[in-house]
């Protein structure tokens, strides 16, 4: 008996119809490719059903003993959907059960779906195998619908799309290194570059991430949130404590009178730095520790964060200031000093823990959702 198997291998049959596969006869196959058609009449996979059917037409009107089926994989990598197909083969041969030997004659839609010949092969010998291939009409208005369609298509897109953008960037990042001045050669830099750009922008589908981030930027203004006002202070308080950082280590440079170790200028940096690190963890754990009680997600040992926040500082700003020698604006630590802040730094932190464990055993809070 002869087999025309139609192949499926990413399941749009049953994604796009919720019809149930395997698919038997030349009936059922006819309908699950009407009803496919109807649901998506641009998916290639209605070809192979129809072909399916004139192929088991012409050979039943031979006088073969012949039967069709549809079987689909999974949409998801080709092991699973070649495991799914194996699986619906197994099923079709259990509901045959002529007794004689069957054999099997492919009809797939591309090499994607060629992937399962060797499951099919190891249940039945294939005797032929058939590519649908669906004819085009080469004019203008045709290429422009496939282009269209390879730039709608995530996966095309990110195999296209992407390479074709860092082909394009080369020409300005070799504008840039080598500085030309001729003004049309950097014209021509910049135009391949913006098309570049916008080649990679469309291939790894950032237009999605960039319309979400939108989206939760605007909740965020019109829910009210106080992390966005604590957020940007505390950018803006980093941003200063860079700046301070830079004019420490100019200091301790001028004090001491010649360049500075690495060790030192970094110690220097942190010293200047990481107060104003400090506030504005503070202020951006309040911030969000705000936001919890506003939405009913409070809980205490969330207010732990701004006490390791200033634990963490208190002992930054002491190991950096032992390494500094005496300056203005640079506190100078003995190491009896060190010792006491190292100390104070490790309170603050194990009793606040302790605090808002207590706390939290013993008073109510919100429950989270």
């Amino acid at each position: 008996m002869l087999l025309v198997l139609c192949v499926d291998l990413d399941d749009d049959l049953g994604r796009k119809t919720g019809i149930p596969t395997p698919v038997i006869g030349a009936d059922d196959v006819t309908e699950a490719a009407v009803a496919l058609a109807t649901a998506d009449p641009e998916d290639s996979d209605v070809n192979v059903l129809f072909q399916g059917v004139s192929v088991h037409d012409e050979l039943a009107a031979e006088g073969e003993a012949v039967e069709v089926a549809a079987v689909t994989g999974v949409d998801g990598p080709d092991v699973k959907a070649n495991r799914a197909v194996g699986q619906e083969v197994d099923r079709v041969l259990a509901e045959l059960s002529t007794g004689e030997e069957v054999s099997a004659v492919v009809i797939t839609d591309g090499a994607q779906d060629e992937s399962v010949l060797p499951v099919i092969r190891s249940r039945m010998p294939i005797d032929g195998m058939r590519r649908v291939v669906v004819r085009q009409a080469q004019d203008l208005e045709s290429l422009y619908y496939t282009i269209k369609q390879v730039l709608a298509d995530p996966e095309t897109r990110g195999t296209i799309l992407i390479p074709l953008g860092v082909l394009l960037l080369i020409y300005p990042l070799v504008v840039v290194a080598n500085l030309f001045d001729v003004a049309g050669a950097a014209v021509l830099g910049i135009l391949s570059g913006a098309v570049g750009l916008y080649s990679l922008f469309r291939g790894l589908g950032l237009e999605d991430t960039v319309d979400g981030t939108a989206e939760t930027v605007r909740n965020v203004l019109y829910t009210g949130r106080v992390t966005l006002v604590t957020y940007v202070v505390a950018l803006a308080l980093v941003v200063v404590g860079g700046v301070q950082g830079v004019d420490t280590v100019d200091v301790v440079r001028s004090a001491q009178g010649s360049p500075l170790a690495a060790g030192t200028a970094v110690a220097a940096f942190v010293h200047g730095f990481v107060q104003w690190l400090g506030v504005a963890g503070v202020t951006s754990s309040l911030g969000q520790i705000t936001d919890e009680y506003l939405a009913g997600r409070f809980r205490w040992r969330y207010l732990n964060a701004p006490f390791y926040v200033a634990a963490i500082a208190v002992v930054l700003f002491a190991v950096s200031g032992f390494f500094l020698p005496a300056a203005p604006g640079v506190t100078a630590l003995g190491l009896s000093e060190l010792a006491m802040a190292l100390a104070a730094g490790t309170l603050i932190g194990v009793l606040s823990t302790l605090a808002f464990a207590v706390a939290e055993s013993q008073l109510p809070s919100a429950e989270p959702v």
